[in-house]
């Protein structure tokens, strides 16, 4: 796509969609989609605790719309056109429109599983490795079904606007466009077009400078004025205003509300239903700053409501909702929108009790000295949970939130573990798994759910839960002793630290998220050794060696699959874990001493395969010393605010090249070749009846999960469409 001078108008180029394309690019008609089952826990929710549950999910529903915009600018169009299809026709309706039109049962699969798809990742990139993924049948195939249904007999003009601004897009795998990225390297909306990454450096001073966070907002460079570069900062709200005009530098900004506003005013009127039913005064308190913050487009607000949802402990219904990660903004500080609704699993919380118990005991035990750690560990809650909803663009096996670093260092946070998608996501068959040795592919089978539970516990508790920045903050104050700390890795006293406004983010911008996963993903290899931990988790023996042997088994097999999410072309990462995976893997195998091994092997299809051994006697010695040694280097950076010593340890064992001990580069074909795709989760819907509320469950299957968002807005379902569709018109300029 062409940016022409008036910056108002594009050229499309048109694409043909060739049958050869790479199979990274469409999901296969037999991936895994399994419905995530909350039943008996909503069953025994109270009719007060379900009509909380109910009117949380609703905003949630409505608030996980803003990720179609937050991800492409044909997102919000391709929705739209499929929710006016399966709105009026059901896929088992459509079924015979299909095979009329000349599909094939495989075809018209490929077609049901790219519309579930969509859904599930609330665009049309992935959730995970934000690559593009496009339908698996031709273009012409598509055309021919669309132009046979129901929706389009019924209104052809309009279901011809959407197909005509959209399908170019759909099929589109032009470089730039087959992954998210700034710039030349991929395509985001959270900036406009023509900005680049020192537009996105300059905004974040100016954001500093005036102690705005960048969260909830997006970056648009207008036309130039009088020679200045000219921006628009808007702000996710309701209303609709403009905030002020500053001169900054060689440059204009304008801050602006009321990014999303029609979707942002529905998400504050089920808040404020959902107040009459809430548990208690910090619930109450929660949800009106949230309310407050979507309305006026104030973080701070946020913050405040995420304050009352710290010292909300233990509810029966937990829920969060804003613009929370910022994994999927390429300059790494904008938060994409989620909204989570789930209920305790009381069972497994029990164990993270536990385990939150114990951190006084597990804390000292981490490779640092005392002064990198917090000077009083904050008890988060540590629940399990299984999820009633979940809507973003995808959903994590465990959140430790909130993110804002203030709140986390000095008032705490909660993580939770949601059991039910742990349950679903991680059922491996035997003949899916790659890149084992046979004799450890039952051991895996058998101990991978158990082990990642106690990965999750650790990572989410003791990881992100762990460790001390130090500050100076406005007026000069330490938050350490100058004259006294040492760094362990030089024996020099500290010589840097964070500044008045910085946080890590900021500092640590494009690497933070990778880099501090990677930390915690340590603390767990780390800990997971000892002893008390497994025991609190009901291990005991050999029993608890095998869950030892099969986390850290685990661990380096990720890091192999994780070159899944590599991009060559760029030489960047796609995805925060998974090169955190990437770099543990390079960690242990730098160790030598043969505790991991890595070859290259010939499959029994005769085709290029791997194969990634562990020896189990070394991980208490060899194992445990070099993590301890690399978690040390990663937490004395980041305590020290030590961007250029941070970045040049952790981007030497990101970088993914041909020569050394392993051919890396290779070794990704390899893992692309075999590769299996994540699952995707069905979610039940909750509607009023009288005066309960019911529970919708659907199938497990690209069937279920169409039908569950095609009945996901009964009361307004057009509404909502045309206001995505205005949202997305109005923009539609900036993206070229």
């Amino acid at each position: 796509v062409t940016l022409e001078k008036s910056g108002s108008s594009c050229k499309q180029q048109k694409h043909h969609h060739c049958t050869m394309v790479d199979s990274q690019y469409y999901l296969p008609n037999d991936i895994g989609i399994s419905a995530l089952d909350c039943a008996e826990a909503f069953r025994l929710l109270s009719p007060k605790e379900k009509l909380y549950a109910h009117y949380l999910s609703r905003a949630a529903w409505y608030g996980g719309l803003v990720v179609l915009l937050q991800t492409s600018s044909e997102s919000a169009s391709i929705y739209v056109l499929l929710q006016r299809v399966f709105r009026q026709q059901s896929p088992a309706q459509l079924e015979s429109v299909a095979m009329d039109a000349g599909l094939s049962p495989e075809e018209y699969q490929a077609f049901l599983v790219y519309a579930a798809g969509l859904y599930a990742n609330m665009g049309n990139y992935k959730s995970f490795g934000d690559t593009k993924f496009v339908p698996n049948l031709s273009k012409e195939k598509l055309k021919a079904l669309l132009w046979q249904s129901q929706a389009f007999k019924d209104s052809p003009t309009e279901m011809e606007a959407l197909w005509n601004s959209s399908a170019d897009l759909i099929y589109s795998l032009e470089d730039r466009q087959k992954q998210l990225g700034l710039g030349d390297k991929g395509i985001t909306t959270y900036f406009s077009g023509n900005c680049c990454l020192e537009d996105a450096e300059l905004a974040q001073k100016f954001l500093d400078s005036k102690n705005l966070s960048a969260y909830n907002t997006r970056l648009f460079k207008r036309e130039a004025v009088a020679g200045k570069n000219s921006y628009e900062v808007r702000l996710a709200s309701s209303t609709d205003t403009r905030c002020g005009k500053y001169e900054f530098g060689e440059a204009v900004f304008t801050v602006r509300r009321g990014d999303y506003a029609p979707l942002m005013k529905k998400v504050s009127e089920n808040l404020e239903k959902a107040q009459a039913y809430a548990a208690n005064e910090n619930q109450r308190r929660m949800l009106e700053e949230y309310v407050r913050s979507f309305t006026f487009g104030s973080v701070e607000a946020h913050k405040e409501g995420s304050r009352y949802w710290i010292k909300d402990k233990g509810p029966i219904v937990e829920s969060y909702i804003g613009f929370i990660e910022s994994y999927r903004d390429p300059f790494g500080s904008r938060g994409e929108f989620e909204g989570f609704v789930a209920i305790v699993n009381k069972a497994m919380s029990a164990r993270f009790g536990q385990l939150v118990s114990s951190a006084e005991v597990l804390l000292p035990e981490l490779p640092w000295p005392s002064a990198f750690e917090k000077d009083t560990f904050l008890k988060p809650d540590f629940t399990s949970l299984d999820v009633l909803t979940f809507a973003g663009s995808g959903i994590p096996a465990g959140i430790n939130i909130p993110n804002y670093d203030d709140i986390r260092q000095t008032e705490g946070f909660k993580n939770v573990s949601l059991g039910n998608v742990l349950a679903v996501a991680y059922a491996t068959q035997k003949e899916k798994l790659t890149f084992l040795d046979e004799k450890d592919k039952d051991l895996y089978i058998k101990w991978k759910g158990p082990s990642f539970e106690v990965q999750v516990g650790l990572h989410e508790l003791l990881g992100h839960g762990s460790g001390k920045l130090f500050v100076q903050d406005e007026k000069g104050n330490f938050n350490f002793e100058r004259q006294n700390v040492r760094n362990p890795e030089t024996g020099e006293l500290i010589s840097s630290w964070y500044k008045g406004n910085e946080t890590w983010d900021s500092k640590f911008s494009t690497i933070a998220s990778s880099y501090e996963e990677c930390r915690a993903e340590c603390v767990g290899l780390y800990l997971c050794l000892n002893k008390q931990v497994l025991s609190i988790f009901g291990h005991e023996g050999e029993d608890a060696e095998d869950v030892v042997y099969v986390n850290w088994l685990t661990m380096v097999r990720a890091g192999l699959l994780g070159l899944e999410f590599y991009t060559p072309d760029s030489q960047s990462w796609r995805q925060a874990h998974m090169q955190a995976r990437f770099v543990i893997l390079r960690v242990l195998l730098e160790t030598g001493e043969g505790l991991v091994t890595l070859q290259e092997t010939t499959g029994a299809d005769g085709r290029p395969d791997a194969l990634i051994t562990l020896d189990r006697a070394k991980i208490h010695t060899v194992g445990k010393s070099a993590i301890q040694r690399f978690l040390c280097k990663l937490q004395v950076h980041k305590s020290t605010a030590d961007v250029d010593g941070g970045r040049a340890l952790y981007d030497r064992y990101s970088a993914v090249t041909s020569s050394g001990s392993h051919d890396f580069l290779r070794l990704r074909e390899t893992v692309l070749l075999r590769k299996e795709e994540r699952k995707m989760f069905v979610q039940a819907n909750t509607r009023i009846n009288g005066e309960t509320v019911e529970l919708v469950e659907y199938e497990g299957s690209a069937t279920g999960l169409i039908r569950s968002f095609a009945e996901k807005f009964p009361e307004d379902a057009e509404e909502v469409e045309s206001q995505l569709l205005e949202l997305s018109k109005q923009d539609a300029s900036c993206w070229c």
